[in-house]
């Protein structure tokens, strides 16, 4: 899969183009092609079907396949269908649990980290680099739409306040609906770009709860009698989902239109590795909770007493596997996919910016000829997780457009 993050999708030229253009275009798309049947041809076959049936498949069968314990299925499943309205036995899903665990850190497959200080110190340190190199970084500066001349060509973005910024070059790391849906006038696009656009599937189940506690929980399990920190609260604690029929039907719920009544939770405790984020005695958990619906049918996330219903839902829960969580909570900020979408600009709360089922990977990310971060409209590229390869933590699409900028631009020169 290295290949594929790391390139960008071998897409046709779309404007009017010379003959040595369109050459060097088909000469870079057969180098890939050339590149992903070597890497087919060293799988052999049986590697290749494998490789085929765990892409296509549901995360269910996959996991079914390879092992036995529920709780093992169960705990690894929640990969497949994390930041997703999706169950566990969706098509596909086994894709998004490869996703989730191809990742390395410091050369090491499958492997997760905390960052010290939140995930926020991962945007300080690319903005500090773009510094040191030159760049020139504005924050609280909202964009209100970009600049179009000719209707064709972009040059640059008004800004809430009223400033302009012109730029021959615009890379929009918002979301494909943001950038083209509320930044751009639609009669300056194509018509069957804009439906691909629009009709893109934005929908997620996920809310995520920041618990500031008192104290470490006590895992029943653990049968340990002191409240120290040990390698049970390093990693991630899985909660509420103990088969994958569980997932399904937390999942059900939200197809119903309510939020699950046996939520799926993912805990983490990044203060036990951190001590940058809390004060000493006190801890930080972070809950990514599953499913609950954009717009619930019984109730709307407006409402300060559903919401904290729902909080309150999930407390008790943890409850039963670490007796007295509940009473060791000092205060808590739950983020619900509204709450997403008006605070961080993610488009129906989905973090990955779009679903990352197979018709919206690849060539089809986010739209059929378009996905190789050239938008329709000349000097504007997409290089957020609605592009390709798709979300996580990883800033393949950023890296991915900044190169194919800087070679268009050199080209230029």
């Amino acid at each position: 899969m290295d290949l594929v993050l790391d390139s960008p999708p071998p897409e046709s030229v779309h404007h009017k183009s010379s003959i040595n253009e369109k050459l060097k275009n088909k000469l870079q798309n057969s180098v890939f092609w050339a590149s992903c049947l070597r890497q087919v041809s060293s799988l052999g076959q049986k590697d290749m079907v494998d490789f085929m049936d765990l892409l296509l498949s549901p995360a269910s069968k996959v996991l079914n396949n390879w092992f036995e314990a529920d709780v093992l299925k169960a705990t690894l499943a929640t990969d497949a269908v994390i930041g997703s309205t999706a169950s566990v036995h969706t098509p596909g899903s086994g894709y998004v649990l490869l996703h989730h665990v191809m990742g390395e850190t410091d050369g090491e497959r499958g492997i997760w980290s905390y960052v010290e200080g939140g995930m926020g110190s991962i945007s300080k340190a690319i903005g500090n680099a773009a510094i040191e190199a030159g760049a020139h970084v504005v924050t609280n500066a909202e964009v209100s739409r970009l600049l179009i001349e000719n209707s064709s060509t972009v040059c640059g973005v008004a800004l809430a306040d009223g400033t302009e910024v012109h730029s021959s070059i615009v890379l929009s790391n918002a979301t494909p609906y943001k950038t083209f849906m509320e930044l751009v006038s639609n009669d300056v696009l194509p018509d069957d770009f804009v439906r691909a656009i629009k009709h893109t599937d934005y929908s997620s189940a996920t809310t995520k709860i920041n618990v500031a506690v008192d104290k470490l929980p006590e895992f029943h399990c653990c049968k340990l009698e002191h409240p120290h920190a040990g390698p049970q609260h390093v990693a991630t604690i899985h909660i509420g989902s103990e088969s994958m029929e569980e997932i399904h039907s937390a999942c059900q719920d939200a197809v119903n239109g309510v939020p699950s009544r046996r939520p799926v939770i993912e805990m983490s405790i990044p203060s036990i590795l951190d001590k940058t984020i809390s004060p000493p005695g006190k801890h930080v958990i972070n809950l990514f909770v599953q499913y609950t619906p954009y717009k619930p049918l019984d109730g709307d996330w407006q409402d300060h007493d559903y919401r904290e219903s729902f909080a309150q839902k999930c407390f008790t829960l943890i409850d039963e596997y670490a007796p007295g969580f509940s009473t060791s909570v000092i205060g808590y900020d739950m983020l619900t996919p509204p709450d997403l979408e008006r605070e961080i600009g993610l488009t129906g709360g989905n973090i990955f910016h779009g679903a990352m089922g197979l018709d919206s990977l690849f060539l089809m990310r986010p739209a059929k000829g378009w996905s190789n971060y050239k938008t329709p409209l000349k000097g504007l590229y997409l290089c957020g997780s609605g592009a390709h390869p798709g979300g996580g933590v990883m800033g393949a699409p950023g890296r991915n457009a900044a190169r194919l900028v800087l070679q268009e631009v050199g080209e230029r020169t």
